[in-house]
């Protein structure tokens, strides 16, 4: 009999093929923090202020509190059904419907989600067979890039230029192809915070047509837009049969916490993805289905009051920033501004972003960790800053950062 080893070899498998597609395996198997994990360390270490993460500092309206509150209270605290409790089903149709004039049937073509990253996840393993091509748009939110491989399929990625962030109508004619089987889109985009105008959207849809692609698209930062109004790909024509749209409570409702997500497709589409879901997590958050309903029937003031709060506080930091010297890109949408190093004399970020803590005292993320190493030199320079706080902790942060200017 051979001894037993005090540790185990993982085996080989999917899970593994998505972390080294991803990055978080070294040459030996061992596992790389990410940078998002390098930094919030440096942040906790030297006490800067880390506007490397992506989520509010503040808690959402106490409506939403307060329904979850009555919930749990209430005895809504087991598994809720697996397509989502009707009544968040219900609020979600009914929201499509008051913003975008989406028509709906909450019974089967509505699926509530742990987030909007289970949504990816299971509508990328649920419509993609290994081999399939998906056409995704760089730089990306970092999960795509694990969830495509992990779906056992190829990434091809489109690259959104500096300063503009809109891809060509050119590239993305020539990345579509019948090898395509899912464009998977990001609007309002991070790490960018472009929307992609009607035309682009149009010039989507028509190539999804001519190749039989579906259209996955990731919009959590819907209601976040400053000056811009969002349009759901699915509200134009030809798109609604081969689109799943995908979004979340967590960035409208400052519940990033709650993993509350949802998408909706034609019944066939979330038949076919629920499918999936349900060895994922089979169902979750029965006491924050009711509050995320309660915070989609707020009245019109509410959506429009965060995306002013937030545009004040895009502004704030833009300006802290530009102080600095950064050339500032200013975003359309999303929790995000990217800033230009190469204005302060640093051409590459990530050297920046780990000397920043101890310089200024504030954190922020290097664009890179959302490409793939192909692409990375086009973004060498770039920081993703967060303004998603609360506005005394950007006014420190744009202080803070003042000191680079006088160094």
């Amino acid at each position: 009999m051979t001894d037993t080893p005090d540790t185990c070899t993982p085996l080989p498998g999917s899970w593994q093929r998505a972390a080294r597609g991803a990055g978080l395996f070294g040459p030996a198997g061992e596992v790389h923090p990410t940078i998002f994990a390098e930094m919030t360390s440096l942040a906790v270490r030297t006490g800067a202020i880390n506007l490397g993460q992506g989520f509010p500092d503040e808690d959402g309206p106490t409506e939403l509190l307060e329904a979850a509150r009555a919930a749990i209270a209430n005895g809504h605290n087991q598994y809720p059904p697996g397509r989502g409790t009707p009544d968040l089903r219900e609020a979600i149709a009914e929201h499509q419907e008051r913003f975008y004039g989406i028509h709906l049937n909450p019974s089967d073509e509505v699926l509530v989600t742990t987030g909007a990253t289970e949504a990816l996840a299971a509508t990328l393993l649920a419509l993609s067979e290994p081999g399939d091509e998906i056409v995704t748009l760089e730089p990306y939110y970092d999960a795509y890039g694990a969830l495509i491989r992990l779906a056992g399929a190829q990434p091809r990625t489109v690259p959104l230029p500096h300063p503009s962030y809109l891809p060509s109508r050119e590239q993305l004619t020539a990345a579509i192809t019948d090898r395509t089987r899912i464009i998977l889109l990001n609007t309002p985009h991070n790490p960018c915070g472009v929307l992609l105008p009607r035309s682009t959207l149009e010039h989507i849809v028509a190539l999804a047509r001519q190749h039989n692609a579906w259209i996955v698209t990731d919009e959590v930062y819907e209601h976040l837009t400053f000056g811009v109004q969002h349009l759901p790909i699915a509200s134009l024509p030809g798109a609604a049969e081969r689109t799943v749209t995908i979004s979340s409570g967590g960035k409208t409702f400052n519940t990033t916490g709650w993993k509350v997500g949802w998408l909706t497709a034609s019944a066939e589409a979330v038949t076919a993805i629920q499918s999936v879901k349900q060895f994922l997590t089979y169902a979750s958050g029965a006491p924050f289905q009711p509050a995320i309903a309660t915070g989609l029937r707020l009245p019109d003031e509410y959506f429009s009051q965060i995306a002013t709060g937030l545009q004040a506080k895009r502004d704030l930091l833009s300006e802290g920033l530009s102080a600095a010297g950064f050339e500032v890109s200013v975003p359309s949408g999303g929790y995000f501004v990217i800033a230009d190093a190469h204005s302060v004399g640093y051409e590459d970020a990530v050297t920046l972003c780990r000397e920043l803590p101890e310089r200024a005292g504030v954190v922020g993320v290097p664009v890179t960790a959302f490409c793939s190493p192909e692409h990375s030199p086009a973004y060498a320079s770039l920081v993703r800053f967060a303004y998603c706080k609360r506005t005394e902790v950007l006014r420190e942060a744009a202080d803070r950062l003042s000191r680079l200017r006088a160094r």
